[in-house]
């Protein structure tokens, strides 16, 4: 069995209380009441002040390869926000930003429209010159 990672945090902030990681294996699935219990982070918080979300196994593996930690949770979007070492300077605290893995989808996502929109613009121009040229060709005659 594999079970992601829980990510419980602070609701008014969003800061990232207790990351359980994942499991696989021989391993059960707990529950929130478990966890209250089982770490100390939680036991010591009133539970409604407490939010959670539930990742799948694997997710943001590639963050956490690039040495991503899940710092926050973006409260509006419900994603989580990691920061990551920087490779200059790996003492300086980064702030959080979105998981590099989701800012590369979106930025692959944004290129294949912006190819689509070149090519409609290419095709447009190739369109208006050889208006002109027909125009300039009637004009001439």
């Amino acid at each position: 069995m594999n079970i992601g990672s829980k990510i419980y945090y602070e609701l008014n902030t969003g800061n990232v209380l207790v990351n359980t990681g994942e499991r696989s294996g021989d391993v059960i699935m707990t529950t929130t009441e478990q966890d209250f219990i089982s770490y100390v982070q939680l036991s010591e918080r009133v539970p409604n002040t407490v939010g959670m979300i539930q990742l799948e196994y694997g997710e943001y593996a590639a963050d956490y390869a690039e040495g991503g930690i899940i710092a926050r949770i973006d409260l509006e979007s419900m994603e989580p926000m990691f920061t990551y070492p920087d490779p200059i300077d790996p003492e300086t605290p980064q702030e959080p930003r979105p998981a590099l893995s989701k800012q590369v989808e979106d930025l692959v996502q944004e290129n294949l429209l912006l190819k689509a929109q070149n090519s409609a613009l290419s095709e447009r121009a190739d369109f208006v010159e050889d208006v002109i040229a027909e125009m300039a060709a009637k004009v001439y005659q």
